[in-house]
């Protein structure tokens, strides 16, 4: 993301400017930029890396602060919450912060002019057996399962103090909701937003205690026709309150009203491909997460495509997104993971290097993924910007859908440790997720044992001596 810091006064909790202001309502890609005092400004379309318990994943915060290039990073609250359902306090709300600091910076340690944003949950979330409530929504804590409600929530902004705050929002992870659920989600998000901006921002605050996060109100993934009313409301009374909108679907970047159109959208949809981040830009969207991203590292697999890809390209066959370094075709492959990548993987590293420590399972390996795989995208992004500015994106865009293959390489590797918080529960009894890593010691140890029952010992008497071949026992 962009280096330059943001011009704007302090007082000013968020500015976004639309360089093309001309398509700020319509299903064009737009050009803007994100500019919050003390952060680094981020020029859009653009990406939000995500986080997993306050930590890119593979990567330290070190190595982000000096091998990557990224401006914000998104948190989901209930990676930190465990012990609030057990009406304790959680480490993070303990965190020592001066009345200007974060403490969910101080406890991430992140660099200063990062942007943070919070959200009830992580991105993608994990389905929960429980449902919501028009008081609170189900989560995945470090201890299993529990509902976090409203009042929570907007304690937790005002203790962790983020940047940016995307609101909570009732949406039906596991199935399609009847219509009858999508009016109680509807219901229930605009009793969330209402709730949040008049205990955040309202008339009845004082002014010391007036968050200064930026709200993002989040758009079902619902028709417009179904959420009037909250549409509505937005538009008029919660509209000082909000500084953004969050979306879950690309589909509800059509419905965003036109007095609604300069304010920034982040999408949570879970593209699944470039391809699918283009389509996204190409509809007018803003911020992106990608969970695709972490994906492809924890699969072993380096991203390997550029935006636009050259036009004088020949294909016979679609050209690979990446390439699978878990496959032996790599093992003496001496070449940088991306001809002309300038990360600090390829610049010191090649594919063999990095085959090898797949093959051995050492966190390096990993780790120089993840750095060459956000390099990757952080160059897509500027080239999409730089392509809308010169006004050739949808044809770069139809050249690269021609060029690449629509799907991400298949995973052949184990990768790291799956996590809990990674896959859905199956309810009681499931499977173990990940194989013994150490049940052969229990082979060893009788194996042991009974290579001590033959080996002759300082101990062994005279019977045990001539059975081992030392001594012929003489009779009296």
């Amino acid at each position: 993301m962009g280096s330059e810091a943001p011009q704007d006064s302090p007082e000013e909790m968020i500015a976004f400017n639309l360089l093309n202001p001309s398509n700020g309502s319509t299903l064009t890609p737009r050009l803007g930029k994100l500019a919050i005092a003390g952060r680094k400004a981020i020029s859009t379309p653009h990406y939000i890396p995500l986080t997993s318990r306050g930590a890119v994943p593979h990567i330290a915060q070190d190595v982000v602060r000096e091998h990557v290039s990224i401006g914000g990073l998104y948190f989901g609250l209930e990676d930190f919450i465990e012990k609030l359902q057990k009406k304790g306090i959680p480490p993070i709300y303990k965190t020592p912060a001066a009345p200007n600091e974060s403490p969910l910076r101080n406890f991430t340690a992140f660099p200063e002019d990062l942007v943070t944003v919070l959200g009830p949950r992580r991105v993608p979330p994990i389905p929960c057996p429980s449902s919501n409530t028009p008081n609170s929504i189900a989560v995945l804590t470090g201890i299993g399962f529990a509902q976090l409600d409203s009042n929570q929530y907007v304690e937790a902004v005002q203790k962790l103090r983020p940047d940016i705050v995307v609101g909570m929002s009732d949406l039906v992870l596991t199935h399609p909701p009847g219509i009858k659920r999508q009016g109680k989600m509807v219901d229930r998000t605009h009793a969330f937003t209402t709730h949040a901006t008049e205990n955040l921002y309202g008339n009845t605050v004082a002014d010391e205690n007036r968050s200064k996060a930026a709200y993002f109100a989040p758009l079902l993934p619902l028709d417009n026709a179904q959420q009037t009313v909250y549409l509505d409301e937005l538009e008029e009374e919660l509209r000082p309150h909000v500084s953004g909108l969050a979306l879950y679907e690309s589909a509800s970047l059509s419905i965003v009203p036109e007095s609604l159109g300069d304010l920034p959208r982040m999408l949570f949809s879970q593209p699944a491909t470039p391809h699918d981040l283009l389509r996204e830009v190409s509809l007018g969207a803003d911020l992106l997460t990608i969970p695709f991203l972490g994906a492809a590292s924890d699969a072993g697999i380096a991203l390997d495509f550029v935006f636009p890809p050259p036009s004088d390209t020949l294909v016979s066959t679609p050209t690979p997104l990446g390439f699978d370094l878990w496959s032996n075709d790599y093992t003496t492959d001496t070449k940088p993971l991306q001809q002309g990548c300038e990360c600090y993987a390829c610049r010191n590293h090649h594919r063999a290097y990095i085959h090898h420590l797949l093959q051995a399972k050492e966190m390096l390996a990993w780790t120089l993924l993840q750095i060459h795989n956000i390099h990757n995208m952080d160059t897509f992004f500027a080239r999409i910007r730089a392509s809308i500015q010169q006004g050739t994106f949808e044809s770069d865009a139809q050249n690269f859908h021609r060029v690449y293959d629509p799907q991400l390489p298949a995973q052949t590797g184990l990768g790291p440790r799956i996590r809990g918080y990674q896959s859905p529960s199956t309810g009681p009894n499931e499977p173990r997720r990940n194989p013994r890593a150490y049940g052969r010691l229990n082979d060893a140890i009788e194996k042991f044992a009974e290579s001590q029952s033959s080996i002759a010992t300082p101990d062994t008497g005279a019977e045990g001596l001539e059975e081992h071949g030392f001594a012929e026992k003489l009779s009296s």
